[in-house]
This record gives C-alpha cells, structure tokens and sequence, in this order.
C-alpha cells in the first residue's frame, strides 16, 4: 500500500512540474506556438478584450516575454500595460487614453479576431525564418521580437505584423514587415 501512495504522489509531482514548464514562456515560435500564446492572453484578458499592442520577445535563459496594452472596457479610456515572463502577468503600468471629439476608444484599439490574430504572426515568422534560410544561409535564425503594429490613427489598412529575426548567435538582426494578409511589404537589416 506504501508503494501504490508513493507512487502515486511521484506521479502527481511530476504532472504538476511538466505542467509549469510549458505554457507561453516555452511556445515555438510557430503558428501552433502562437495559436497558444492567443489563448493564454484570451484567458487571462477575455475573448473581447481590446488591444492597442501585443508584442513576444525571446530571450535565451527566459523564453518568451509577452507584452500587451489591453482593456475590457475601451469606453472607459484606461488601459493596462502587462508582461508575462515565466507564466506569471504583472501589470507594469496603467495608461489613460485621449481620442479626438467624436470618435469611440475602440477605434483606436484591436481584438484577436479572424482580421488580427497571432497564428498569422507565427506563420509569418516561419516564412521569415525559411526566407533566411534560402536567401542568406542562416542554418537557424531565432526569434528576437514579433509584435502587432496598430496605427494610432486607427486605420486598420495601415496595421502590420512585425518579425525581427537574428542569427543563433548573435549578429545582424532583420526585420520584416507583413500585412494582416501574410503578404511580405518589405524586409530590411
């Protein structure tokens, strides 16, 4: 009976450390790693919640480091900004919005929706990474930042994803520039 309970807590140990270890820290940057991150951030913020930037930063020793400026409430003009490192959200800052005479708060803002959504931004990055690969023969480009760039003006036509990719170790960062189609606008270094 001794060993059926020890056995049995093992078990339960290591289910609950397998569990802390994924989540969005750990994500690929993928369209199936990204379709997690959105997920994670709709939990913590609701599936309406409204945005004015999300961005994913990688760090070696840390894995992804979420950021988002958010709000449940756009009418009420005050936003949360958050970061997730490791799994934990802290909010970092609160900002108070001002939009011209006329006009709602939710213009200026965006929802993870079928128009913006994070598995475009990881498919995104996977064609940033294969265009590395074939262009300049980077064996393993990294992650060093992909975020969702919202014009202030709120001209949804003028939104981007932005991928910034560099060598496993270290050197020339690139950048590219998509629209909320998947279609490269341009890419630089």
């Amino acid at each position: 009976m001794k060993k059926v309970k020890r056995l049995a807590v093992a078990l339960v140990l290591v289910s609950t450390l397998l569990s802390c270890g994924g989540g969005s820290g750990k994500q690929p940057a993928t369209a199936a790693g990204f379709s997690e991150i959105e997920k994670e951030i709709k939990n913590e913020f609701g599936e309406d919640a409204y945005f004015t930037d999300i961005d994913v930063v990688y760090d070696k020793s840390l894995g992804n480091i979420i950021g988002v400026t958010v709000t449940k409430e756009p009418n009420s003009l005050k936003m949360g900004q958050w970061n997730q490192t490791q799994g934990v959200w802290k909010q970092t800052s609160e900002i108070t919005l001002e939009v011209p005479e006329g006009s709602q708060a939710a213009d200026f803002m965006f929802q993870l929706d079928d128009k913006i959504n994070l598995v475009m931004l990881g498919e995104v990055i996977e064609k940033s990474k294969k265009q590395l690969q074939d262009e300049k023969n980077l064996e393993n480009p990294m992650l060093s930042m992909a975020y969702i760039s919202f014009p202030d003006d709120g001209d949804i036509s003028q939104a981007e994803y932005l991928v910034n990719l560099k060598p496993e170790n270290g050197g020339t960062t690139f950048h590219f520039y998509y629209t909320l189609n998947g279609e490269l606008r341009k890419m630089d270094y």
